[in-house]
């Protein structure tokens, strides 16, 4: 944050009161009002923080406008295309590229604590055996801090650098281990050999009976996920995994946390929203049908996994998860998946409509990453697990972050309170 001397002006009921404005070095201006509440008495009313900057951060910058994501300052895209998702990792966590020999070691880390504690195995077989693969991660990932005591003190510099690692590594093996316990079948266990995502891939798809060969464009595709998904700032569940840490909870306790906001279908869910959408869709010529409901402003139906929130103009994830979707599915085809066959057309019949050209909705990630993973044989229920394994080292990396921060306090959002005032109490038998 740069030193500035200018400053904004508040005036209440004739009272002026000055308020310091911070300088980013990208992005707009900043007017702190720490002090507001003790010099004027007053508080600032701002509904899901859209307007307020909870924490300073050096980890991600976006521009929605201009449709830029900066890791560090380096652009996804470049990142996304040059890159591999434990660099990445190692940049969000560190702060710089790793050189060879610092990549090499980060690697060799976290390949080497893939394993889970075996006792954690009947941990697993506590739950129904219909559980959503999400809460069988919110249970597991907090349930580390009973398994793993010599990383939960987060005073201790070390301690919360073996948690990092931990969680990095474990996490593929935590999802891929839910999803078998959700359709029934057998742990596989992780192998040293394997780059990230071919491990998580084998361990979702090998069976006893047949070793499973993982496909490098298949790798590369599920690669680009995680990365593309590795951080994106102070989102919803972001926030969250700050705010727990704010109270001093152990970083299994708060990277959970974070899971648990994730799942929510505002949130995580964006790409599985997508795919029942194609499913509703059903086949490509009903397209123009459904292309006409969503120009419809009377019409409740909006098509999923077309523009974003954040980026006004278009995602920057979608182009290199585009190119990925285009690999995956010439390798395994659309012959035989209607639900595929579907998202090819609309997306061709949407970015040849001026309609949604002119409003800038454009595919987004979600509608690319919804596709590859339709394709790769994962069902629905695993693709916000997926998410979440992706974004853990972007929670640690924040997590990591506030933990080092001088000023950090316990989070305190205040309320506009617009119930009763005092009033007495009144016995059972006269009201």
């Amino acid at each position: 944050m740069k030193d500035t001397q200018k400053n904004a002006t508040l005036t209440i009921d004739g009272t002026s009161y000055e308020l310091p404005i911070h300088s980013p070095t990208a992005g707009p201006d900043v007017i702190d009002i720490r002090k507001l509440y003790a010099n004027a008495g007053v508080f600032t009313y701002d509904p899901g923080f859209t307007s307020t900057a909870a924490c300073d951060s050096t980890i991600t910058f976006i521009d929605g406008n201009k449709g830029e994501l900066l890791h560090r300052g380096y652009p996804i895209d470049q990142l996304a295309g040059k890159s591999h998702y434990l660099e990445v990792c190692y940049l969000l966590l560190y702060g710089e590229l790793p050189t060879a020999a610092q990549l090499e070691d980060f690697e060799h880390r976290v390949t080497h604590h893939t394993m889970l504690h075996e006792q954690m195995v009947n941990f697993f077989r506590g739950f129904r055996r219909d559980a959503h693969p999400m809460a069988i991660m919110v249970g597991v990932v907090g349930a580390m801090s009973a398994f793993y005591h010599d990383s939960t003190d987060i005073n201790d510099p070390w301690q919360r650098e073996v948690a990092s690692i931990r969680l990095i590594a474990k996490m593929p093996t935590i999802a891929a281990w839910a999803f078998k316990y959700h359709i029934g079948q057998p742990f596989v266990y992780p192998r040293n050999d394997l780059d990230y995502a071919s491990n998580f891939l084998r361990m979702c798809f090998s069976v006893p009976a047949e070793e499973y060969e993982v496909n490098p464009v298949l790798s590369r595709a599920m690669d680009r996920i995680f990365t593309l998904h590795a951080d994106h700032e102070q989102n919803a569940s972001t926030s969250t995994v700050r705010l727990a840490s704010s109270s001093g909870a152990n970083p299994f306790a708060c990277i959970a946390a974070g899971i648990a906001c994730l799942w929510g279908p505002a949130h995580g869910g964006a790409n599985q929203a997508c795919l029942e959408m194609l499913r509703e869709i059903g086949t490509p010529d009903k397209i123009p049908e459904y292309i006409a409901r969503a120009k419809d402003k009377n019409d409740p139906f909006r098509l999923m996994g077309f523009g974003h929130r954040v980026y006004k103009n278009f995602d920057p994830r979608a182009t290199v998860m585009k190119q990925s979707a285009d690999e995956v599915l010439e390798l395994l085809g659309v012959e035989n998946n209607p639900i595929l066959a579907t998202a090819k057309e609309l997306e061709k019949q949407a970015l040849a409509d001026p309609y949604f050209s002119e409003k800038k909705l454009f595919p987004n990630v979600d509608f690319y990453s919804g596709i590859i993973l339709e394709a790769m044989g994962f069902p629905t229920s695993m693709f916000t697990p997926i998410f979440a394994l992706s974004r853990t080292v972007g929670w640690i990396s924040q997590w990591k972050e506030q933990l080092g921060d001088p000023q950090m306090k316990i989070g305190r959002p205040r309320q506009l309170y617009l119930g009763e005032t005092e009033r007495d109490y009144t016995d059972i038998e006269d009201r």
